[in-house]
């Protein structure tokens, strides 16, 4: 039995997902999420949990942040990114900040189910020209990628609600934990991040951000 989690906000996109995985010639349990808490929430709750859809543009995420911060609080579950952006060099960062495959929405349900059970069957995917993309970019993703895999969850959660623009009670608050707690992780992800302050470290993290064509589209 391979138990897949399907995380989209998009109701009509998720039961396609959903129909997909379904469709799969192995015995699967299909779980449903609508963004990245209720994920957290099944994922708390359910330890036998092998694959995650995950979609790249949902409210909260900040892009590949969501990516960074499944994979630290659930080593052991698998990521497949997707996303209506299929350009290489989004799939590429994907798969350097843990994804173990790319799936764009214009795919078949034909191509997602070959995805699918590729990663299922631990085949090598997806193909090797997309990790080997070199450059300044790269560079900066692989050094970033490193530095994030320091951070604790609770520190990737902490650095996420700074990106929000929240202060450090409502931080505390959020998190229920005490306001020196988060200035206590607020130093080491300066640290660990070589950044500054709370503006450089907004800034490192929008750079994992990704523009979703299909929202830029309908805007």
């Amino acid at each position: 039995m391979t138990r897949i989690l399907v995380v989209d906000d998009h109701p009509l996109f998720r039961l396609a997902l959903v129909q997909a995985v379904g469709n799969l010639e192995v015995e699967t349990e299909i779980i449903e999420a609508d963004g990245l808490d209720s994920a957290r929430e099944v994922l708390g709750r359910r330890a036998d949990v092998d694959l995650i859809l995950l979609d790249l543009h949902m409210p909260g995420s900040h892009g590949l942040m969501g990516l960074v911060s499944l994979r630290s609080e659930f080593p052991a579950v698998a990521v497949i990114m997707i996303s209506a952006n299929d350009d290489p060099l989004v799939m590429r960062r994907a798969l350097t900040y843990g994804a173990a495959g790319f799936i764009p929405k214009r795919s078949s349900i034909g191509e997602i189910q070959s995805m699918l059970r590729a990663v299922i069957a631990c085949e090598d995917l997806p193909p090797s020209a997309l990790h080997d993309r070199h450059g300044s970019e790269a560079a900066h993703d692989r050094e970033l990628a490193k530095r994030l895999a320091t951070l604790s969850p609770q520190q990737l959660r902490v650095l996420g609600l700074v990106a929000d623009g929240l202060l450090n009670k409502q931080i505390a608050d959020r998190l229920d934990i005490q306001e020196r707690t988060v200035k206590a992780h607020m130093s080491a992800v300066f640290e660990r991040l070589d950044v500054r302050n709370r503006t450089q470290a907004s800034t490192l993290l929008r750079s994992l951000e990704i523009a979703d064509p299909s929202r830029t589209v309908a805007d």
